[in-house]
């Protein structure tokens, strides 16, 4: 008989576009988060390549138009505001023949849920507790709701994945610290530069403002070796992180880092790369940053789009053989992930070259690009 209930864990990107690609294909997805509701905050994510003709193949790319944000370049500037570079971001085509889309990341996470919450099953402000799996299906127990018991498992829950750990194995095993960690949050009021993402940089450390659409952002990204008594649910530990981080740097970071101090909406983990084996064990399987996690740098929120559009699609194809269906999805999708996972190290060192003369290197290399355009 084939599979027909799907558990998903994680109402994040890859979570609600795959819940709204299954229940298409005559699945019946639930879909279980930890938080209360969608998470609003994070740095604005782009909307391209490969998860464009999903976008529109689920009518949500006017509301996606509709939340993009005005940046139009990127200036970088030094510790007294002055501009040393400034380059444009000019959108660019896919192969759907229609331009990416920049978006705050929580409107795309609410344009998604709003497409799949009719045709899916959401419990939210809960976790999973234990899976137990047999040759027939997979026995769930919850922090809050009754056990139950689905056909297969999918472990949507990021880069400190639940459904991971339970079915995989330990976070250590397959996350590796790229060196770099970032905190982002929301900044209160008009900004100076409305189409300018400010970038200002000192040795190992970045600071960047972001227009976004009516509510700015900040992000503080900057090198470091693992902190070993790191928890990332502690925001008082990150705040004290980010501020040691950057007791010494100029420019507008002592007003931010004074926002810090009083903001309740701040992100901050980890950049890393999580890398497995094989994203399938029995009728459990990973998708988006829980399986292949390429944080920051490497197009999350696009990829998780496609993974979760090719998962289900590869569940419609091979309804009666969950695993068939498992490795078509993992194929297909590897070869999307791997490249990208590849490139962090380069991207790393564009955005938070770690001596002076690197950063006057990527100011020169930013001049030199624009003068040749």
């Amino acid at each position: 008989m084939p599979s027909k209930s799907v558990l998903i864990s994680g109402a994040g990107v890859a979570g609600t576009t795959l819940a709204y690609w299954l229940a298409r294909h005559g699945f019946q997805p639930t879909v279980v988060e930890r938080s209360q509701g969608l998470r609003s905050s994070g740095n604005p994510v782009d909307v391209r390549g490969p998860a464009l003709p999903v976008a529109e193949q689920m009518g949500i790319v006017p509301r996606l138009r509709d939340a993009a944000t005005q940046a139009t370049a990127m200036s970088i500037v030094d510790t007294s505001g002055r501009q040393v570079a400034r380059v444009s971001m000019p959108a660019t085509r896919s192969a759907a023949g229609t331009r990416e889309v920049e978006l705050p990341r929580g409107d795309l996470a609410a344009a998604l849920y709003e497409a799949a919450r009719d045709d899916a099953e959401f419990l939210f402000d809960d976790t999973i507790v234990t899976l137990r799996q047999d040759e027939y299906g997979v026995d769930v127990t919850f922090d809050h709701a009754a056990p139950r018991r689905f056909d297969l498992i999918v472990g949507a829950d990021g880069l400190h994945s639940t459904v991971r750990r339970l079915a995989f194995g330990r976070e250590l095993d397959f996350v590796r610290h790229v060196g770099l960690y970032v905190a982002t949050m929301p900044l209160d009021g008009s900004v100076d530069h409305p189409h300018d993402v400010l970038m200002y940089n000192t040795p190992g450390r970045l600071v960047s403002i972001h227009p976004s659409r009516g509510h700015a952002l900040a992000a503080f990204i900057f090198r470091s070796p693992t902190i070993t008594d790191f928890d990332y649910r502690d925001t008082e530990q990150h705040k004290r992180i980010v501020t040691n981080a950057y007791a010494s740097a100029g420019w507008r970071v002592p007003e931010l880092l004074e926002r810090l101090q009083k903001t309740e909406d701040l992100y901050f983990d980890s950049v890393s790369r999580v890398g497995l084996p094989a994203w399938a064990r029995g009728r459990i399987v990973l998708l988006g940053d829980a399986a292949s996690c390429v944080s920051l740098f490497g197009d999350g929120s696009s990829l998780a789009m496609a993974g979760a559009y090719t998962l289900a699609k590869a569940l419609a194809v091979e309804a009666a053989d969950h695993a068939k269906a498992f490795r078509s999805y993992e194929t297909e999708h590897r070869t999307l992930v791997d490249p990208k996972q590849r490139n962090v190290g380069w991207a790393a060192a564009l955005l938070v070259p770690k001596t002076r003369p690197g950063i006057a290197a990527r100011n020169l290399a930013a001049r030199v690009w624009l003068s040749r355009r």
